[in-house]
């Protein structure tokens, strides 16, 4: 994969170890200030100090077994013995000109191309999709957009809950409704609790008090759940029902976000019911089984409570029943075994890390998962209020995801009204879309996924500062720019030239593309790439006010014309990555 940090990573890494004779590393990264070179080598300061050497003395040896190429313009030495790097104008531009005709390519392709299962969103389905899914699903969405860009086999698994408690007080609830309140005409009744289940949230609100708060109710709901499990079909079709309605609003949640999971991809717990003895038995061969107050339990060394005490991996309850860590387990198994992934990512809530920690270190020691797959936990923290508590609605309840989304698209239609009053409605109300949507995608995206974030509308719909209306404003400034030019698909040919400084700025930030792409498959922190982009559109907006482009001359002209292309096909390929739509028009 065209990459130039990891190219200069080799280059001088290779060096430092054939003059120091110990493997090291360059430690290359680009250089803070433009006086440093474009590139800067770290890593000869630590050789010189296990070695006890001058580090000046062997940077300068370093920089003198460097052997020419046309990446490189030229090294200089500098402090105690950072190695500034110089990259050559030359090659700059050529590669930008292969760029400009195949955008496409800049992302790359692994040469070590892996199955990745990645597990996210995973809603509830006795309930509507709230914030608190807003995170994982977004964050795994963008994930495996870029695995999937850069040549990797992606397997989405949508692991939603389909089964448990809940769903037995649901069927009680409906079952009562039926019978005592609408009366015995089934067409009238069914025709009443579809309108009813329309608002789940609301039909699972009422369910839940009841099984709270009126007596009996909460054992005719167990005894429903018993039924559920043990196949009766009355209770199948009516938690069916359930089912349907609510991927129904799930769905519909997908498709306003643009996020790219299909039924296809669903993995629900109750996939893995059959299972689930199989599960207990296969960790009882192990010898990984422990009966603790009737329960079966893993406990392990290396998971040890604040007084010293074990903390248990329970995976069959006293009563038979069986929880997430069997479930989880099962589903380890079948991506590990059955789809014979090399990686395993879970976007999931940071609050989830010891139960991860756990079925991770319990699945390999059962021998669910080869001992090269990598399981990891692409933690997340949470959305938050002003007053800094997870974020609800005034009244304390949960901001159902749809209401967030449409007031985003609301409150996006009102700025782009008062800022261009000339579009016609149907521009205004798309643009109000793609902005609203992306407004809060974007503001998400953009922070650090372990850590928790403040929403805040008027920052995340603000025209300045790292903002997707900010991106979005920036590719259409530059498609504005070559609409006003005939011939746009012939200018894209034109060889790039660099005469400017704004332009050499420009050339290196749009190269930089696959290194950030890399950075992100490694670590899975989608915040780098939106970080690059928005580096990306600064700078394209200091090259606009510093180098006249329609009023160049001519060969001048076609040249930034051509930069100009590549640059707003950088910034359309990363928002897609980011899973953002772009707008030719603001």
């Amino acid at each position: 994969m065209f990459n130039i940090k990891q190219t200069l990573e080799d280059l001088i890494s290779a060096a430092i170890s054939q003059v120091a004779g110990v493997e090291a590393r360059a430690l290359v990264n680009p250089s803070s200030r433009p006086e440093f070179g474009d590139y800067q080598a770290n890593g000869v300061m630590a050789v010189a100090k296990q070695l006890k050497k001058n580090p000046r003395e062997l940077a300068a040896a370093v920089v003198a077994a460097l052997p020419a190429v046309a990446l490189v313009d030229r090294v200089e030495i500098a402090g105690p013995g950072f190695i500034n790097i110089f990259l050559n104008d030359a090659w700059l531009a050529g590669n930008a000109d292969q760029f400009a005709t195949a955008p496409g390519q800049l992302l790359g392709q692994t040469d070590s191309a892996q199955k990745i299962v990645v597990d996210y969103s995973g809603p509830n389905l006795a309930k509507e999709m709230h914030v608190g899914h807003l995170r994982g699903t977004i964050i795994g969405d963008c994930i495996v957009r870029v695995l999937e860009a850069v040549g990797h086999d992606v397997v989405r698994q949508n692991h939603v809950g389909d089964w448990g408690t809940q769903f037995g007080m649901l069927i009680a609830h409906m079952e009562s409704l039926r019978t005592e309140n609408l009366g015995e005409q089934n067409g009238s009744v069914d025709a009443e609790l579809s309108v009813q289940l329309s608002d789940l949230e609301s039909f699972y609100r009422q369910a839940k008090t009841r099984f709270d708060q009126e007596p009996g109710f909460a054992d005719l709901a167990r005894s429903y759940v018993v039924k559920l499990q043990a196949g009766d079909e009355a209770c199948l079709a009516a938690w069916q029902l359930f089912i349907t309605e609510s991927l129904r609003h799930c769905e519909d949640i997908y498709a306003l976000l643009g996020v790219t999971l299909k039924p296809s991809d669903l993995k629900p717990e109750s996939f893995y019911n059959n299972v689930l003895a199989d599960i207990v038995n296969a960790l009882d061969e192990a010898g990984l089984l422990t009966v603790s107050e009737g329960a079966r339990c893993v406990f392990l060394d290396e998971f040890i409570g604040k007084e010293g005490t074990p903390i248990p991996a329970i995976v069959q309850k006293s009563d038979g029943g069986y929880l997430y860590a069997t479930t989880d387990l099962a589903a380890l198994r079948y991506r590990g075994q059955t789809l014979q992934a090399d990686r395993i990512l879970y976007v999931v809530d940071a609050r989830q890390s010891l139960h991860f920690q756990q079925v991770f270190s319990i699945a390999r020691k059962a021998g669910f998962v080869a001992e090269q797959c990598s399981l990891e936990h692409i933690a997340y923290g949470t959305m938050m209020g002003k007053d800094g508590r997870p974020f609800k609605t005034r009244s304390g309840d949960t901001v159902k995801l749809k209401e967030l989304l449409d007031e985003s698209v609301r409150r996006a239609a009102d700025i782009v009204s008062d800022k261009n009053p000339s579009l016609d409605a149907q521009q205004r109300e798309e643009i109000a879309r793609v902005v609203g949507i992306s407004a809060v995608k974007y503001a998400d995206l953009s922070k650090n996924r372990t850590s928790d974030y403040v929403f805040d509308w008027s920052t995340m719909l603000s025209f300045e500062g790292n903002t997707a209306p900010y991106m979005l404003y920036a590719y259409a400034r530059i498609k504005s720019m070559l609409r006003k030019q005939q011939g746009e698909a012939e200018i894209a040919l034109a060889p790039i030239r660099i005469s400017e400084k704004e332009e050499r700025e420009l050339v290196i930030k749009i190269l930089q593309c696959p290194e950030t792409i890399n950075l992100v498959v490694a670590e899975c922190y989608p915040n780098h790439l939106c970080s690059y982009l928005y580096e990306l559109a600064g700078i394209f907006m200091r090259f606009y006010e510093a180098c006249p482009v329609l009023r160049a001359e001519a060969e001048v002209r076609d040249s930034r014309l051509a930069l100009l292309t590549l640059t707003a096909a950088t910034l359309k390929q990363g928002l897609e990555l980011l899973g953002l739509e772009t707008l030719e028009q603001m």
